[in-house]
């Protein structure tokens, strides 16, 4: 476009001048917005290319011989590698190594020990967890948490919460003695107004806990549904969870499926519904251990494979988290594993005395452990991901001296011990979190689109999930934030 010029006779009036002058201007500013318009903003350069390097993901599975391309958070290009290339923003020759998505953990407690929630989301970053659910704790404490994690400047990983357990009339949690985690819902209007409660707040997602009775129970899942809130949920003390599961989204700890899985579980059942009635002083805590102190090990010894048939048909559609690192806690205890030592001393030091003067007393004085219930769970996680139940992978970290992001790894290893590959391992750390808040378009694989969170690994994870501890670099949020001296 040519530029406009507006020409005027010398003799003009001040007034006639004046007005030429602002015409002038409008003309000038018309001519800008028309160039601008015509016009497209370069877009911004590339932050990161990683060169070379072999892609595993669950969605695409292995692509060897790639360039993958960032623009801050985001992938922008994967193409095979060939000709020279064009150093733009940081380049990382992926030579002989394995890139694969972010992991997640997907059960934390950021809250649960005071001394440690300041450094967990550089603990997680360090071994390539960029995202964390958190699956309960008290708004008051946790709120603060997540405002310093989501902040603009932050250097943490992704951060999705739940909130307060929802417990019945009697919380397992209740700060009694042990760590306040849940708050008691008593009734049907109770469920829907914390569901709402939680809403306002920020919550991502919604935790149901043991105690809560059916009716309770439903409200809550017919609240969190009106919403649009994800359910995660432990089956409660008195249902089954050939019923409760496929209401829910997700299901923590296989906790109760043993039960379901047993030839006499009706008996079972209505036992527990008995203890619940009869022991009115019981703690929400106390009541929980006695039930399965009295029931656990009966109910895996009376396993049916045919009933069992019928709880994992009922629960294809519900998400697993084993939790395998603590379930089968008795088969390798943090403390008894060669890397431990190293890993411990990059806890706070309150912490990392307390856990490692605990693990020495443990290899001083050791004891028999009963490992049916270890073997049970790897067991019952084998035979559900086979019939098609989707697990995903979550530590329950800090319990159980659960170092984060390092317990994440142990819960990788469990889970290809238990029978899936070292890929589909990888695809319950990345893959199906993101598709339980519905973010499979935005994470979980490495694809144009998807955001920058990434892994660089030294060794081939699919030949040993073990490698997924050899980590060359973390990027989160497109930006490079851990890289271990050479």
């Amino acid at each position: 476009m040519l530029p406009v010029v507006v020409k005027f006779r010398s003799n003009e009036t001040t007034a006639a001048a004046h007005w030429a002058a602002t015409l002038k201007r409008l003309w000038s500013l018309l001519l800008l917005a028309t160039l601008l318009s015509c016009t497209s903003i370069p877009d911004k350069p590339p932050t990161v290319t990683i060169s070379n390097v072999t892609l595993i993901d669950a969605v695409h599975g292995r692509r060897e011989g790639q360039t993958v391309v960032l623009r801050e958070d985001r992938i922008v290009s994967v193409q095979p590698a060939a000709g020279p290339l064009r150093a733009v923003g940081r380049v990382i020759d992926g030579s002989g190594r394995y890139l694969i998505p972010g992991l997640w953990d997907f059960h934390v407690h950021l809250t649960y020990t005071d001394e440690l929630t300041a450094a967990m989301p550089e603990l997680f970053l360090r071994y390539g967890v960029t995202s964390v659910r958190d699956t309960g704790g008290t708004l008051e404490k946790l709120l603060p948490v997540i405002e310093r994690m989501r902040a603009p400047d932050a250097v943490a990983p992704r951060v999705f919460f739940s909130g307060p357990l929802l417990d019945g009339t009697r919380v397992v949690y209740d700060g009694v003695g042990r760590e306040l985690l849940g708050t008691a819902v008593g009734s049907t209007d109770d469920a829907r107004q914390t569901v709402a409660a939680l809403k306002r707040a920020g919550a991502d997602f919604i935790k149901i806990y043991e105690l809560v009775s059916p009716d309770v129970f439903q409200a809550l899942v017919e609240a969190a549904r009106d919403l649009d809130l994800p359910i995660e949920s432990h089956v409660p003390l008195v249902m089954l969870a050939r019923d409760a599961g496929p209401l829910v989204d997700g299901i923590q700890h296989l906790r109760n499926i043993e039960l379901d899985c047993a030839a006499n579980a009706e008996a079972l059942l209505e036992q527990r519904r008995r203890i619940a009635d009869q022991e009115k002083s019981m703690s929400g805590f106390d009541l929980r251990s006695a039930v399965r102190e009295k029931q656990i090990l009966p109910a895996i010894a009376n396993y049916d494979a045919a009933r069992c048939e019928e709880t994992m048909a009922a629960l294809r559609g519900t998400l697993q988290g084993p939790t395998l690192r603590l379930n089968a806690y008795n088969l390798s205890p943090p403390y008894s594993r060669p890397d431990w030592e190293s890993a411990i001393t990059l806890v706070p030091e309150p912490i990392q005395n307390q856990w490692r003067e605990f693990g020495k007393n443990q290899l001083a004085n050791p004891r028999e452990r009963d490992l049916r219930g270890a073997r049970f769970s790897l067991f019952l996680t084998g035979e559900m991901f086979r019939r098609g139940v989707p697990f995903a992978a979550g530590t329950d970290t800090p319990i159980g001296f659960a170092i984060p992001g390092y317990s994440l790894h142990r819960e990788l290893e469990l889970l290809v011990e238990s029978g899936l590959t070292p890929l589909q391992s990888i695809g319950a750390a990345t893959l199906e979190p993101a598709r339980f808040f519905g973010l499979e378009q935005q994470m979980g694989s490495i694809a144009v689109g998807q955001k920058a969170d990434l892994v660089l690994l030294t060794a081939d994870p699919q030949a040993s999930i073990s490698n997924t501890k050899n980590i060359a670099m973390v990027i989160s949020k497109g930006q490079v934030v851990f890289e271990p001296a050479p």
